[in-house]
């Protein structure tokens, strides 16, 4: 196991206070502008080097390279699922052992344990950081980046929270969302029900036929999430509207879900039907972690693998080919929720874990 040298539990809780107190919802690119300043000067302060901030529509990605020949990327994100305004709400706090407050597990304690785990060694050539804006809302401005740098190192380190009981994340599901439309025709519900063509009622049947989709024995959820239809409680309602969220864990199946959803027909005379969507994050297979994850259990004797059903970015780097390793951010729980937190005692052998996959993969 790699030897933390200098690794201060006070400065890295001092960092991440400093992250967690730049709010940085995702599509909010004035907020994130900040926050990704905050990010390259934590960055700088504790490694050395200029931090480089990627313009995008999203706001701004941060990356740093260590020099010499790429070898490993360290992929994380600091935009936050939580509206401004919430760190008034939920400040930052330390007590019981835990840190809390919106974004410390998703995922700005995996950041600052990856950035202080770097600085415990001499020697940082061959390492690149990318901390993108946008990994909560689908990465579309950062996909073609994270994968281009990925390619070039040749392996990837996953900053996401660490499964339940610190394993790490050794498989995802592939995932996307899809929204299908429904467009119908009105008419009085009173007088002249019949000359309508109800939305509402071809959603119904709709949305049974996309539950049915679902194949749990195989991994393959398919979830009707969120639906929308009608104006008044007088009017047949023209247009309705049902978002699905679908998790796969096989290429076969994220094809049998999207052509389904393609071939989704009205059941209803004059009723018509769109989708819009894909399976957008491919399945994170295990075999993508198995040499890293050896590599690992090597580093920490009794680390855990675990193959959960959220996707992240290393789906898109594993879906290339390059060996990745997720869940090595921090430890704790909530994420998205309110009591989202971090177990501090678990971020030095975070850090030194991370060091130590680091060396691990530069001397292969």
């Amino acid at each position: 196991m790699h030897k933390a040298v200098g690794l201060n539990v006070d400065l890295m809780i001092e960092d991440l206070r400093t992250l967690v107190e730049v709010e940085s919802p995702s599509r909010d690119p004035d907020a994130l502008r900040a926050s990704a300043k905050a990010v390259a000067s934590v960055i700088e302060s504790r490694l050395g080097g200029q931090a480089t901030l990627v313009e995008s529509e999203a706001g701004p990605h941060v990356h740093w390279s260590g020099g010499g020949d790429p070898r490993v990327l360290i992929l994380g994100h600091h935009d936050t699922v939580f509206p401004l305004g919430t760190l008034e709400r939920r400040p930052f706090k330390v007590a019981d052992g835990r840190a809390t407050g919106p974004g410390v597990f998703d995922m700005l304690g995996g950041v600052v344990q990856a950035v202080h785990g770097l600085a415990t060694l001499d020697d940082r050539s061959g390492v690149e950081i990318l901390v993108t804006a946008d990994e909560e809302v689908g990465s579309l401005s950062s996909r073609a980046l994270l994968e281009e740098r990925a390619l070039a190192c040749g392996a990837v380190l996953v900053l996401e929270g660490a499964a339940d009981g610190g394993g790490l994340k050794t498989g995802r599901k592939g995932c996307g969302t899809f929204q299908v439309s429904v467009a119908g025709r009105a008419s009085h519900a009173g007088l002249e029900p019949a000359a309508g063509v109800n939305a509402l009622i071809e959603a119904a049947h709709q949305v049974l036929a996309i539950a049915a989709l679902s194949r749990p024995d195989i991994g393959t959820t398919v979830t009707p999430t969120v639906a929308s239809a009608g104006t008044l409680d007088n009017v047949v309602p023209a247009e309705a509207t049902v978002v699905v969220d679908v998790r796969v864990e096989s290429t076969e199946e994220k094809q049998r879900i999207e052509s389904a959803f393609a071939a989704l027909a009205p059941h209803l005379d004059g009723a018509e039907i769109s989708v819009r969507g894909a399976v957008s994050r491919p399945p994170m297979p295990e075999s993508a972690s198995a040499g890293l994850f050896t590599v690992a259990k090597g580093l920490l004797p009794g680390l855990e693998g675990k193959a959960v059903g959220g996707g992240s970015d290393g789906n898109f780097t594993a879906a290339l080919g390059v060996p990745t390793l997720d869940g090595l951010g921090a430890v704790g729980g909530g994420a998205h929720a309110d009591h989202e937190y971090v177990v501090i005692d678990a971020m030095t052998e975070r850090a030194n874990l991370l060091a130590g996959l680091v060396n691990a993969l530069r001397n292969a």
